[in-house]
């Protein structure tokens, strides 16, 4: 009974990770310099989970958050200093419909882990209510 507590919570772990990175990429979309005022476009990351915990348990975790090296667009900006010479600027390809559906899809399955670990809860209490 413990596992499936186990595997809800981890299953509501990664999906709050994913949400949070999610967040990331929509605040970011028009980002293109780093925190020191330099050109570097904030480029697209993804959570990318996989099975068990990282301790050998059940459940599942955000094995690493990748950052995807070739989601820039070029962008005519010739008023920008960091324009090239045809007056492009390469800025972050972050489609904020696909990442709003994403976010969507990861507070579902957060839901549906609330869900099955309530369940779970109410089941060990009529367990020990049965036994007692």
């Amino acid at each position: 009974m413990y596992g499936a507590l186990e595997t809800s919570t981890s299953g509501m772990i990664a999906q709050r990770t994913r949400m949070a990175v999610i967040a990331s990429n929509i605040a970011n979309s028009n980002t293109i310099l780093n925190a020191q005022g330099e050109y570097d476009p904030y480029r697209r990351r993804a959570a990318m989970l996989a099975a068990g915990s990282p301790e050998g348990g059940m459940g599942v975790h955000v094995r690493d958050i990748q950052i995807e090296q070739d989601s820039l667009v070029p962008k005519y900006m010739p008023e920008s200093p960091f324009r090239d010479a045809d007056g492009y600027v390469m800025v972050p390809d972050i489609d904020p419909t696909v990442e709003w559906v994403n976010g969507m899809q990861a507070s579902r399955a957060y839901e549906a882990n609330v869900v099955a670990a309530e369940t779970s809860k109410n089941m060990l209490a009529q367990a020990l209510r049965l036994l007692a």
